[in-house]
């Protein structure tokens, strides 16, 4: 189902110079549909989720555009991530989960074997017009220990952001410094024998400026943050538009955790500490080696 904003969308990059258009329409990433896996798919091309992977061949051009154009996003290490059932755990940031997509993108664009990634987003995401259906077409799916373990289970790729809607409510002046993980996903990874891939994303905390994280704001959009920037509210909606910043992806290796899902939170929250340790230092390597945000 394509909406007339996207045929718009289309036609304009018909126009964009033929450089561009071959970054976009690239033969090569369109061909790595059918190289999807549909061993978990119904008959009538869905899974229980409601993902359909030939929506990819609809919105590939406009994922190229954004991931190869707009963001420029540039990836390391990515051949860390193991072929089997694993957990990207990744910095959270953004009120619209670019850093979601640009991780989920580079594991179709420039994994060596191209995967569908599972990102775990938040409860209130399926309450938005719309953006409910793509995220469930696209492969998103709601966060919660039920999911998390059936995927698994089907040896798909996770992606999960264990700041939670702390990560998302930062301010510019605490980028890039983690808040306290959730248990969560440490006692799910140690359930499915799933391996944990630490992913550092380097650029998602400044593509919105959050000044300040209005709560009143968020109650009444229902929202568990709101986003105060430089651009809104003088801008309107176009002041959470994020900005055209450089992305990069720091893949970590992978790290495998043994023990019970039910231990108690210290043994657990030691482990995960290792996890968010390992993530800081990715962050903080993307940080010395980054020159300027936009480059």
């Amino acid at each position: 189902m394509e909406t007339p904003s996207l045929d718009t969308f289309y036609r304009a990059l018909e126009r964009l110079p033929k450089r561009i258009r071959n970054m976009v329409y690239d033969p090569e990433v369109l061909g790595k549909v059918d190289l999807i896996s549909r061993e978990n798919l119904g008959e009538l091309g869905y899974d229980p989720f409601g993902y359909n992977p030939d929506i990819l061949k609809k919105i590939l051009p406009v994922v190229l555009f954004l991931y190869r154009v707009y963001f420029r996003t540039q990836v390391f290490d990515i051949d860390r991530v193991p072929d089997k059932r694993v957990v990207l755990v990744a910095n959270h940031a953004g009120q619209i989960p670019i850093d979601g997509f640009i991780v989920a993108a580079s594991m179709f664009i420039d994994a060596p074997k191209p995967r569908v990634v599972r990102s775990m987003i938040e409860k209130w995401v399926p309450t938005l017009p719309f953006v409910s259906w793509f995220m469930a077409r696209a492969g998103q799916v709601v966060g919660t220990p039920e999911n998390f373990i059936r995927l698994l289970n089907n040896n798909e790729t996770i992606l999960d952001f264990p700041e939670g809607v702390r990560g998302i409510s930062k301010t510019f002046p605490n980028r890039y410094r983690l808040v306290e993980f959730g248990q969560g996903f440490m006692r799910l990874a140690l359930a499915t024998k799933a391996t944990i891939v630490p992913v550092a994303v380097i650029g998602s905390e400044e593509q919105v400026i959050s000044l300040h994280n209005s709560r009143t704001m968020a109650k009444l959009f229902g929202a568990p943050s709101f986003p105060i920037t430089p651009f809104f509210p003088g801008l309107g909606p176009l002041g959470f538009m994020p900005l055209p910043v450089k992305f990069r992806l720091y893949f970590g290796k992978p790290m495998e955790f043994k023990g019970d899902p039910d231990e108690d939170d210290e043994k657990i929250q030691m482990k995960v500490k290792r996890v968010r340790s390992t993530l800081q230092g990715l962050i903080q390597r993307g940080l010395n080696e980054r020159k300027h945000i936009f480059w």
